[in-house]
């Protein structure tokens, strides 16, 4: 668990538009230098889902997953002991990173555009892998170990709208939403249909 002090100090900051000129990607930047210049650079990670992209997960990924999941509680440390093939270690081996980066960070900043009513599959793919079954339970308690994490989702519908676009002056007003409470953790269910 991150003590009051590193749950703010921490920032892991993910893009994921397609785009350099990007709305999201301009909204994200502001974000993370106001919070660089607040908290430094020392604890700042950044991570371009689509210069970089996860890949999306295999049916390997599901089978241990859900050997996971009927497991209880297993914690990240120890999925190692349930990995029943090559196919299934490549998979953990693609993820756990992913899932300690997240766990690390006490702020984690998303830049989403929406793409076809949805999420870019860059960032898809990622949540996919962070949201494994059990990473962040408590295997003593069952409680959540995301307690007290922020995230910040900055989003974007695609189009122009500035000066001389078909659209001009349709977005009269920006609205940001901040959450009252923390997140708190709640089960998946790998792959299911």
């Amino acid at each position: 668990m991150l003590s009051a002090r590193d749950q703010v100090a921490s920032l892991l900051h993910l893009d994921s538009s397609h785009s350099g000129d990007s709305v999201t990607r301009e909204l994200s930047a502001r974000f993370a230098d106001v919070w660089k210049g607040r908290h430094g650079t020392s604890e700042y990670r950044y991570r371009d889902l689509f210069a970089e992209p996860v890949p999306p997960i295999s049916p390997a990924y599901c089978a241990l997953g859900r050997r996971v999941e009927r497991n209880g509680y297993v914690p990240p440390a120890k999925v190692d002991a349930l990995i029943e093939n090559g196919a299934e270690e490549r998979e953990w081996a693609l993820t756990l990173p992913l899932i300690e980066q997240f766990t690390d960070a006490g702020t984690v900043l998303i830049g989403a555009p929406m793409y076809n009513f949805s999420v870019p599959a860059s960032l898809k793919a990622w949540i996919d892998r962070v949201t494994f079954p059990g990473a962040y339970t408590d295997p003593d308690t069952g409680g959540s170990l995301l307690r007290g994490k922020r995230i910040i989702v900055v989003t974007a519908r695609g189009g122009a709208y500035g000066p001389g676009a078909p659209r001009e002056g349709s977005i009269s007003r920006s609205r940001i939403y901040v959450p009252t409470s923390p997140i708190s953790a709640s089960s998946t269910t790998t792959c299911s249909s």
